[in-house]
């Protein structure tokens, strides 16, 4: 009888032990959902106020929140070799051979968060998720036509909701511009090129997301700049009194940490959870973004406006669902790689 005690007392504590430690789990799971949460909707509403009227230079706040991310990314990278917090970035080195095989990547990374800033500053917040929202479609096209690799008819279904949604979203929106929708277009298209090549180029940095950043971004950088003064920037920045001020650069740096802090927040997710867990919180996040954009500017929302709102997010949310359940079908392996790479410049550029 005394042995059978024991036996049930150390159950008892192991399920108390377990039971603790799922409890501990889903704290720090909510924790890391929340964080990205607040970060990725925080960048945003940076950025769409950052592009005030008095200034309207998307390219400029792009080239500089690129800078920023640069120093991030190289400064953890060398902290983390002695604070265990920051050791999942490596050190940062750089090397011409590995930069050559990312300038591909680095043109098309300038062109996407460009023409997405430049949608940003002609659309609504309410409307942007749809002025964006033909991603998915671009991405099929290309997987097909660069990978040669067909996409199944559940995705492709999906994918015509999208682009449904697009229709009557684009129809009903009240403050609706043809230059915020053909450069949400484009950009969408930029966004799965760089998705696509981000597979093809990770071999060349190690398969470590850290460092692509750190090559990508350091690239667009020094590309950036002609643009900047391509678009007029350049000359209106000369005699735009805001940029003489303090408190722009102030703004200027904040919106530039948390561009980089997005990309910590996908990490983190993906790591604790996975990337079907990642989509479904962006796809909700989107929801409580058009929410919170509508009640905070005022955007007024039509009912076509909404429905079409609707359809895009439940669109790509079945979408997500699918390509998941495609890749863990065909290799459980692909579960559990993280795509942070390519889902935090799609983030940055939110």
């Amino acid at each position: 009888m005394g042995k059978e005690k024991e036996g049930d007392v150390e159950r008892g504590a192991t399920q108390e032990v377990k039971a603790i430690r799922a409890f501990s789990d889903s704290i720090r799971i909510a924790m890391v959902v929340a964080f990205y949460f607040v970060v990725s909707m925080a960048l945003v509403f940076l950025n769409k106020n950052l592009m005030s009227k008095e200034f309207e230079y998307p390219l400029f706040i792009t080239w500089f929140q690129l800078i920023v991310a640069v120093v991030c990314v190289t400064f953890l990278g060398a902290i983390g070799q002695s604070v265990e917090t920051f050791s999942f970035i490596p050190p940062m080195d750089f090397k011409i051979e590995t930069a050559q095989k990312v300038l591909p990547l680095a043109l098309i990374f300038v062109a996407m968060v460009a023409f997405n800033n430049l949608c940003l500053l002609w659309v609504e917040v309410t409307f942007y998720q749809v002025a964006r929202s033909t991603t998915i479609g671009f991405t099929i096209v290309f997987t097909y036509l660069i990978l040669g690799q067909p996409t199944s008819w559940p995705a492709i279904r999906s994918c015509l909701i999208v682009i449904l949604g697009f229709v009557v979203g684009s129809y009903g929106e009240v403050r609706f511009t043809w230059f915020g929708v053909i450069f949400g277009v484009v950009s969408s298209c930029f966004v799965s090129l760089y998705g696509i090549y981000v597979k093809k180029i990770m071999a060349a940095v190690d398969n470590n997301q850290w460092k692509l950043l750190f090559y990508n971004n350091l690239l667009s950088i020094f590309f950036m700049i002609p643009f900047i003064w391509l678009a007029g920037e350049a000359e209106g920045l000369k005699s735009n009194e805001l940029l003489w001020e303090f408190k722009t650069w102030v703004n200027l740096t904040i919106t530039g940490l948390f561009g980089f802090l997005i990309n910590i927040a996908v990490f983190l997710q993906i790591r604790f959870t996975s990337p079907l867990t990642n989509n479904i919180v962006g796809t909700a996040k989107a929801c409580v973004q058009t929410f919170v954009a509508m009640i905070a500017y005022r955007n007024p929302i039509s009912f076509l406006n909404g429905v079409g709102i609707f359809l895009v997010i439940a669109g790509s949310f079945i979408y997500s669902h699918i390509r998941y359940s495609e890749m863990k079908s065909t290799d459980p392996k692909q579960s559990d790689v993280s795509t942070g790479t390519i889902k935090s410049a799609d983030e940055v550029k939110k």
